[in-house]
């Protein structure tokens, strides 16, 4: 609770500084005011405190992805003073709609009532809607925010409609008492909390970006201003990820066979879907966009494979992703200010005076791809052991090829930047943006090295 009231008030009061014009303080305040609201958050380690007649939930897996969720937004905000040095604009609403996203997303960890959760996601998604086309100049960028508003609005009413079966049925919002129902009633479900379930899963799905509920995504993420985009492809996703962990094994663990069989074809195809469809696109942005799907898709084994071990191998999985994504991102800005694009022939030749960022780069996509020993293969490896237990085996094989499948696209970069002659033009990023990008491969290889340090916490 400390942590959405901090939030709140952080994003405030940079729209304070927007009306009293002090633009310059508007990036300190920032990085000053998310590790306050990080070490607030980890206040309530161990003690499991219900707000609200248990709206609010704030127990230490709640704090766990609370924090990743920060941290991630703080090495974001790391990029923002490189990526808008030239904007002249005032930047107050851009920052401030960022951090109020990111209360949204903490409020997806915290929920202990449904409404909550729809309030974290409406919070979130109207923030989005408003990031997408915030460059206004770009037609591309326009056409995102139109796509996103209207199918994520649509979307929105199948949750909010499946939430209402869920109440009319069970007779309550607050997710201990619709767990009740569901132990009570699991031999003899209504139709009612059946239809409700399963509206639940498809607008949680579309917001995943999961298959079949996807096609969205990469159309959204290129036309999204490239910082805004990373975001979305690392807070927006582990905060919807652990909102259905958080929702489906803490509410309908009881009824697993209603609808563990959807989940897991819905895995199925966004693990093959996302990764074969990688293979065929032209520029990094799109392709990190399909990649964010497959991960989506490696993530919900740990909404299938629920046990002790999950809750670990989620946070370790969402934290190796997000520090691996950010900084493919990070190099991608300097690519795009480079050249203006991101195909994959604006990268050749780019190692040769710029070693230092494309190893990080080439790390960051090993990390994604899951070669060890980095964060990306210990994330898996945890996540696929955790389903091999709970007898998944034949997703465990499907995720195993969907990762070989992802080889073929995570390469094609690095090949470009190592093996391919080009220009080889000096990328404009200074010692302090170098220094961010180093310091988050170093926190790859970390977390490869000693996943003991997440995977324990929980």
């Amino acid at each position: 609770m400390l942590t959405i009231i901090s939030l709140t008030v952080l994003g405030i009061l940079i729209l304070a500084e927007g009306i009293l014009g002090k633009k310059s303080w508007h990036l300190p305040t920032i990085l000053a005011g998310l590790p306050v609201s990080l070490v607030l958050t980890l206040f309530g380690w161990n003690q499991n405190i219900h707000y609200y007649n248990s709206m609010i939930i704030v127990d230490n897996s709640s704090i766990a992805f609370s924090a990743v969720l920060i941290f991630t937004t703080f090495i974001i905000f790391m990029f923002a003073g490189h990526y808008y040095k030239d904007v002249v604009r005032p930047l107050d609403d851009i920052y401030a709609i960022l951090i109020f996203a990111l209360a949204g997303s903490v409020m997806m960890t915290e929920f202990g009532n449904l409404v909550i959760l729809f309030l974290g996601i409406e919070t979130l998604s109207i923030a989005l809607y408003v990031l997408a086309g915030s460059h206004k100049e770009a037609i591309t960028s326009n056409e995102a925010t139109l796509k996103y508003f209207l199918m994520g609005s649509f979307l929105s009413c199948f949750l909010l409609f499946g939430i209402a079966l869920l109440y009319g049925a069970s007779g309550s919002l607050n997710i201990d008492e619709i767990s009740r129902y569901t132990l009570r009633e699991a031999g003899h479900l209504s139709p009612v909390f059946r239809a409700g379930l399963f509206l639940i899963i498809i607008g949680l799905a579309f917001k995943i970006a999961i298959v079949p509920f996807h096609f969205w995504a990469p159309d959204v993420y290129e036309g999204t201003p490239t910082l805004l985009t990373a975001f979305m492809a690392t807070v927006v996703k582990v905060a919807s990820i652990v909102a259905l962990f958080r929702l489906f094994n803490n509410c309908f663990s009881s009824i697993r066979e209603v609808w563990a069989p959807t989940l897991w074809i819905l895995a199925v195809l966004t693990i093959l879907v996302g990764n074969l469809t990688g293979l065929y696109q032209p520029n990094l942005k799109r392709m990190l966009a399909y990649s964010s799907i497959s991960h989506s898709g490696y993530m919900m084994l740990a909404v299938l494979a629920f046990s002790a071990r999950s809750s670990g191998a989620l946070i370790l999985y969402a934290a190796a992703y997000s520090v691996a994504t950010v900084t493919a991102f990070g190099i991608l800005i300097l690519i795009r200010g480079a050249k203006g694009n991101d195909l994959y022939t604006s990268f050749e030749g780019i190692s040769k005076k710029n070693p230092v960022e494309a190893v990080c780069l080439t790390i960051a996509l090993l990390s994604l791809t899951g070669i060890p020993p980095l964060a990306g293969f210990m994330a898996k490896y945890y996540l696929f052991t955790t389903a091999l237990e709970q007898g998944y085996l034949w997703l465990v094989i499907i995720a195993i090829m969907g990762s070989a499948i992802s080889v073929a696209y995570y390469f094609r970069p690095i090949i470009s930047m190592f093996l391919k002659k080009g220009d080889g033009i000096k990328l404009e990023s200074g010692m302090a943006y170098k220094t961010q990008v180093i310091f988050l491969t170093i926190l790859t290889l970390a977390l490869g090295l000693l996943p003991a340090l997440l995977i324990n916490l929980l």
